[in-house]
Formats: C-alpha cells, structure tokens, sequence
C-alpha cells in the first residue's frame, strides 16, 4: 500500500519560521506550500486544497485567527492549527474554532505531534496504514 502524501500550508510572516516548518515537515514527508501572510494564504487556498494548515496568530494584515475564519468559509472541512509565541492566546475564546493550538518552541515535537493527530481525525483510515 503506498503512503499518502499531505499538502501543509504554513503562514507566517516571518521568513526563519516558514523556512524551519518547511525544512523540518518536508523531512517528516509531507508537501509544504508557504505563505507570508493571511492574504496571500486565501490565495492559495483554492488552489491547492491543503490536507492542514499551520498558521501563525500575530501577522501583519489579516491575524490568524481573522485568516482562520476566512478559511472556514472556503472550506470548512481544512483544519487549521494555530502557533503563536504567546502561551495566553490558547485562553483566548477566538483561537477554539482551530483545530489545535501550539506554542512555538526551538523543538518542533509538539507541532508534529498536533498535526499527527489533526490528520489522524480528518483521513483515519489513511493514517492507521501509515502507522503514524
């Protein structure tokens, strides 16, 4: 059986952080598109139908969580895990309609971990035959 692959998304404003998420998930087998800002994330939406989307909260422009709820409108089904370098927006009741939440750490683990787990609920059977 062969392995899935799937397409991430990462918006962030800063080039370090996409560039990190992008070396780091691309290693973990996974296709990623980066996006700058929220703007240019609802660009590429419909174009590339992402499986998840890992944005940052804090951009210039549109936030995540403004961004998040635009995505929502294209298709509802996209989960979207938020980052943020900030612990207190995991309280915050306006970061609830992502899929998960995760604090920006030097290791990456817990980020790896939620999108796991966000795909793992969205493709069940497809995860279960990665054995991931």
């Amino acid at each position: 059986m062969s392995t899935p692959q799937y397409t991430l998304l990462v918006v962030d404003d800063e080039e370090n952080i996409r560039w990190l998420y992008k070396e780091e998930l691309e290693e973990e087998g996974y296709i990623i598109n980066a996006a700058a800002s929220g703007e240019e994330a609802l660009k590429m939406v419909p174009e590339i139908h992402p499986d998840l989307v890992v944005m940052d909260i804090k951009m210039p422009g549109l936030s995540g969580v403004e961004t998040l709820i635009k995505i929502k409108e294209i298709d509802r089904n996209i989960p979207v895990i938020l980052c943020s370098a900030y612990g207190e927006y995991k309280q915050d009741f306006s970061t609830w309609a992502s899929d998960a939440y995760v604090v920006k750490a030097a290791s990456l683990d817990e980020l790896k971990k939620a999108i796991r787990e966000v795909l793992a609920k969205k493709y069940p059977a497809e995860t279960d035959a990665r054995g991931k």
